[in-house]
């Protein structure tokens, strides 16, 4: 079984409305989104799918500590 990959900073992005899967395993190769990693590496951690309602400014959690997932609530820095 795969090992998931975790990083101390945020993905910041304009995105766009629309259901989104961010990757949740770290092992994408299209970060911030699931590209399926989680399956091929056999990591048992799922992509976190959410709907947005609107455009704007999004900071996605890479460290995957954040209280507020798929949204980076600054856990990194602790």
């Amino acid at each position: 079984m795969g090992e998931p990959k975790h990083v101390n900073a945020p993905i910041v992005l304009d995105e766009t409305a629309g259901k989104k899967a961010y990757c949740m395993c770290g092992l994408s190769e299209k970060l911030p989104y699931c590209d399926g990693a989680h399956s091929r590496e056999g990591v048992d951690i799922a992509p976190f799918v959410i709907e947005l309602s609107e455009d704007g400014k999004k900071v996605v959690c890479q460290c995957h500590r954040s209280a507020n997932l798929p949204w980076c609530d600054g856990s990194h820095s602790k």
